[in-house]
């Protein structure tokens, strides 16, 4: 039987995560969901392991949910619906909140929640002949489990036009209402990735994280006094660390951090 994910780590601690059903353009059930959810857990878990990577196999990034799996599902009972869609829900969440930085190679089709797996990266970049679409209005569905992270990544307004049409848009689109973070050419995309991935690792992985952990706590949070002492307290703590020392004292004394070097 083939195995549902390909996972490669490389010299640098980049993870790479292959969703494999390319028969199926990727598409997504209830065992890709919980492979992938406990495959994100033990590459976070990986100390070695500095980026996620998130791609596809074959022609598709990921055509959403298998057909075969909605037609068990429509036979579910509503409490069964409930545990079901709690597990995507999960593997969202998971995958939003993973501790390493994440970052989505789109090369072909993202449709309906392959464009929530999209959002949840903290990054995403898609070749030019890439194509999206939030269909599930079109099924009689809606996309609920995502649209948390859509929202988030293209905004209320956007949302109202593709969540309501269910149209699809090409990658120039989503660069533009933020879903992608940039296009390349096919024979690019890769490329683009591993420059995007040599950047993050020259940085300092506890900070990486920490930098991570901070957006999510002041994102559209209030700025008051709680929010203003708490952002002091984080770089006072930082920069007393180990490796906060280490990336002054090496900028100071013109050389590479030793995270950088190998040392």
């Amino acid at each position: 039987m083939t195995e549902t994910l390909l996972v490669d780590i490389d010299r640098r601690g980049v993870a790479t995560v292959v969703l494999n059903r390319p028969e199926l353009h990727n598409a997504f059930d209830d065992r890709l969901i919980a492979d992938l959810t406990q495959t994100l857990r033990r590459v976070e878990a990986e100390p070695a392991v500095r980026v996620v990577v998130l791609a596809g196999a074959g022609k598709s990034f990921s055509a959403g949910a298998d057909l075969n799996w909605m037609k068990r599902m429509a036979l579910y009972s509503e409490a069964e619906n409930r545990r079901d869609a709690e597990a995507l829900a999960t593997l969202m969440r998971t995958l939003d909140q993973l501790a390493k930085p994440t970052i989505a190679a789109v090369h072909g089709a993202a449709i309906a929640g392959a464009c929530g797996l999209v959002a949840c990266c903290d990054i995403a970049l898609a070749a030019d002949r890439a194509t999206f679409a939030i269909s599930e209005v079109r099924l009689g569905l809606i996309p609920s489990v995502i649209s948390p992270y859509v929202v988030a990544a293209i905004g209320e307004r956007m949302a109202r036009r593709y969540f309501l049409t269910a149209e699809s848009f090409d990658a120039r689109e989503a660069e533009r209402i933020g879903l992608v973070h940039g296009v390349f050419k096919l024979d690019q995309l890769r490329l683009g990735v591993d420059q995007l991935c040599d950047v993050i690792v020259a940085n300092g992985p506890q900070a990486v994280v920490s930098a991570k952990r901070m957006i999510r706590r002041v994102a559209r949070a209030p700025i008051d006094d709680v929010l203003v002492e708490e952002t002091a307290r984080r770089i006072a703590e930082i920069r007393v660390a180990e490796e906060g020392r280490e990336g002054i004292a090496s900028f100071l004394e013109k050389r590479k951090p030793r995270w950088a070097d190998g040392r």
